[in-house]
Formats: C-alpha cells, structure tokens, sequence
C-alpha cells in the first residue's frame, strides 16, 4: 500500500487503537482513529478511507450499525469488523452485513495488517454488494477457541450460497449443530432441513429412506411415501456418516446431484427436486476412496466445500465455557438450581481427555445436575470414571507449579534475567508441539498457538529453529 491510502481505526479501546496505528503507520499507511462509531458516519460525509476496521461492541451505535450505514453510502468501502465477543452470531452478522472480514480479539498484529492490505486490493478488484444485516439470534455454537473461529468464518462465508459442504470431525464433535448453522444462516432458512443418518438405516431400506417408493414396490409398501430428497425439496438435506453409505446407493446419490431428479423405488417416473446436499463423517473418506469402499466421483461431488470440527481436546480453552452452558441448560430443563463449578474443578475437567467431545461433556454436566450434592461442584463430585482414568489419559501435571520450582531453584544458584532463557524455551516447546499435532503444517499450528502465520514464521526464524514444516503460509486457500 502507498502512503495516499489511508485506515480508520473505530474502537472504543485506547490500547487497541494505538496497537493498529503504530501496525500500520509502520506499512506505510496513513491513519485516523475514533473511539466511537457515531464520529465516523459524520466524517464519511466529507471524507472516504480506503479501509475501515471497527470493533463490534461500543457505546453508542455498534460496529453492526455502523457497517448497515457504510454500506449503504459508501457499498465498495472495505470493512474489517473485530470482536472480544467471539460467538457464531458475530460472524455471521458481520458477514451478511458485507463484512470483508471477522477478526476475533485477541488478534495477532500481522494478521491485522495483512488483513487490511487484502481489504484494499479487494476492494479495487472486487464490486462491492449490499446485503441486509442479519437479524439477531440466539447463539447455537459456542467456542473462542481459534479453531472453532475458523468454523465460524466458514459458516459466515457460506451465508448467501447453497453450495455442497462436507464436514468432518470425530463422533460427538457437533457435526449436526454445524449443519443446521449453515442451514439457518443460508438462502434456504426458511425451506425444510432434513437430517438422515446413514449407519442408523439398514442398508435395505436406504433407498427407500432416501427417495421414497411406489405403493406395492415391496412387501408391506401398502402406499406411495416419499423420501428424504422430497421431504427436503427447496431445502437442505443432512446425511449424516456418508462414509456408511452402501455402494449401490452411492451410484444412485452420484446421479440425483447430477442431474437433480431420481425415481422412487418402484417408480417410473423422473422426481424433480433442489436440495442442498450437506454430509458429513467422523471417516477419513480419502481412506476409504483408495480401499475402493467410496466412490471417488461422489468423494469430488461432496468435497466442493470442506469444514473440519475440532475435537473438544483441542479447544480446551472453551471447556468451562461450554459447562456453564450445558449446566444451566440441564437446570432448566429439569426446573433445578443451575450448578456451579469451583475454579480447580474447572481446571481439572480442562485436563481431561474427553473422547466423547462435546457430547460427552454434556452427558457430563446432566450427570452433575441430577448426582452433585451440594450447588458448588467440586472435583470429588465429578462421575466415577472422571476420576479414574487410564495411565495414558491421565491429567498432565501441574506445569506452572513445575515452572515455579526451576525459578526457585534458578534464583537460589545465583542466576539471572531468567526470561532471556525460560522465554525462548518456552516458545520452541510449544512451536514444536504445535508442529507434531499439526503434521509439521505451520499455518495450522500457528491457529493452534493463537498466532498469526506471519508470527510463527517469525519466531522459528529468531529461535534459529530448524524446522522441515510444511510452507503452506504463502497461500491463503490453504
């Protein structure tokens, strides 16, 4: 970006404001700050930016408000919407708000100003769209973890499309959840969502669950029924564990998405319908291509769009979050007096492994409401086999006691600037765990850190790390 071009900056957070300003200016780019949305609509009147990036919540009108009016006097003006308040609402709204991007708070500065130099090239080769400001909902999906904002971002770019989406992710994830978001916030929100599970019905009668059948097409079918596609018509239909699917019904799915009709069995007459068509697994349907046990044109039908949910372990951080919530759901539901979880409870259930995921620790929190004896919850009060576990999900130690004690120790030897060595240390660790969960992918580790890309790069170069990971940072499909 050249000097002429110019950034405002709207956020009620002095500190925030600074941090851009300084971020920027360093680029080479001019900038002017507010610390209030209603002083920008005044000077859009006389003046236009080349970027916006505002915070969501502030006194007075919003970020949403103040978007609803960029768009309509000024529909090219790029803007970056950021929050603290990270819930699927925020994303989705700032995106049919026409939105050029979400940007959760905490931010990693080099994400921030990489952002603002893609809304300016956007921008001028891009025409610009308004589009109506969402209306408010009640969240569905909770997470702050940076994985789950990528789920967010994903729900809140498919919000004007009705193209096919895969999601994948482990047993008890929130597949479904996923689904009815991309549902609920889709062209088709008012049409029919219909979810079918395909390892629920037995193989025998699939097609028949699917596309319906002719009266007297088979012992006991005394009348005509239509299935899920018609059922779904205008709408979405769901297929849950496609992986499961038997072969010959993939063959006959393979031809309703390509030319959009099938007959009912026993039927012979062509049914026309449009459906949006989301499935999902916990499989790996690559694996499951190459073993010949999917069909690999029905893989290329469905993998148009992918979404990966991550596994409650590796959003630890959104475990307290989503126990208060699932306590005060269970409260309701059973008309009792929500529980509360005691810090070193909440501590504890972060440590745990949690094969079952989300689904699990909702089971969990039902479990607590109907056995906890008293309102406070204390770790002896968790299920049985909370408390018992296998050597190898055993809860992790207590690093920061451990960290505490090598202080100690270091400062009783006479050592100094402890930083200058526990700081490095620190970050390779955690940069070389994150690339062992990651497969050695760097962008994927930074999210995993809480960094940007840009950021990560940075530090293995100043660790003087030698790290054979994947150069996947310079492509932002990826």
């Amino acid at each position: 970006m050249s000097r002429s071009e110019t950034v405002w900056i709207v956020d009620d957070d002095r500190s925030i404001r600074w941090v851009l300003e300084k971020a920027l200016q360093q680029e080479g780019m001019s900038t002017q700050s507010f610390d209030s949305a209603d002083g920008v609509l005044g000077r859009l009147s006389r003046q236009q930016p080349d970027v916006i990036i505002s915070d969501i919540r502030m006194p007075g009108s919003s970020g949403l408000e103040l978007l609803s009016s960029i768009r309509e006097m000024h529909p090219r003006l790029p803007v970056i919407i950021m929050t603290a308040h990270s819930d699927l609402d925020s994303a989705v709204a700032s995106y049919q708000g026409g939105a050029f991007e979400y940007l959760p708070k905490p931010f990693d500065v080099d994400e921030a100003v990489s952002l603002v130099k893609r809304a300016n090239q956007h921008a001028k080769e891009q025409q610009g769209l308004h589009v109506p400001a969402a209306q408010a909902r009640t969240p569905e999906i909770i997470g702050e973890a940076p994985a789950m904002q990528e789920v967010f971002r994903a729900i809140g770019r498919l919000s004007h499309s009705n193209i096919t989406v895969l999601i994948n992710g482990e047993s008890g994830t929130g597949k479904e959840l996923v689904a009815h978001a991309l549902h609920r916030h889709s062209p088709r929100a008012a049409s029919p969502f219909i979810a079918l599970n395909m390892a629920a019905i037995p193989k025998d009668l699939m097609e028949s669950e699917l596309f319906g059948h002719e009266k007297g097409a088979f012992t006991g079918a005394a009348n005509q029924r239509r299935g899920r596609f018609e059922q779904a018509d205008g709408g979405t239909l769901f297929l849950d564990e496609i992986g499961d699917m038997p072969a010959d019904t993939q063959t006959r799915l393979l031809r309703v998405l390509a030319d959009g009709e099938f007959y009912r069995v026993g039927g012979h007459t062509p049914v026309k319908v449009d459906v949006r068509i989301i499935a999902a697994t916990h499989q790996n349907l690559e694996s499951l291509v190459s073993a010949g046990k999917f069909r690999e044109d029905l893989f290329h039908r469905l993998n148009v769009i992918r979404i990966h949910i991550p596994r409650l372990s590796d959003r630890r951080e959104d475990i307290p979050t989503l126990a208060r919530h699932f306590l005060s759901r269970a409260a309701t539901e059973l008309a009792v007096e929500p529980k509360l979880l005691k810090s070193e409870t909440e501590d504890y259930l972060q440590q745990l492994q949690w094969p079952g995921n989300v689904r699990q620790l909702e089971n969990t929190c039902r479990w607590i409401t109907v056995m906890a004896s008293g309102r406070e919850v204390h770790v002896d009060d968790l299920p049985p086999e909370l408390l018992v576990q296998p050597q190898d999900n055993a809860p992790v130690s207590n690093w920061e006691q451990a960290l505490r004690q090598w202080a100690d120790q270091a400062l009783g030897r006479g050592q100094s600037s402890l930083l200058d060595s526990a700081v490095p240390a620190f970050e390779r660790i955690m940069i070389e765990t994150a690339l062992k969960h990651t497969a050695g992918r760097r962008r994927d580790a930074a999210l995993l850190l809480g960094w940007g890309r840009n950021t990560l790069t940075r530090k293995i170069k100043e660790l003087g790390m030698n790290v054979d990971g994947s150069e996947d940072d310079d492509s932002d499909g990826n």
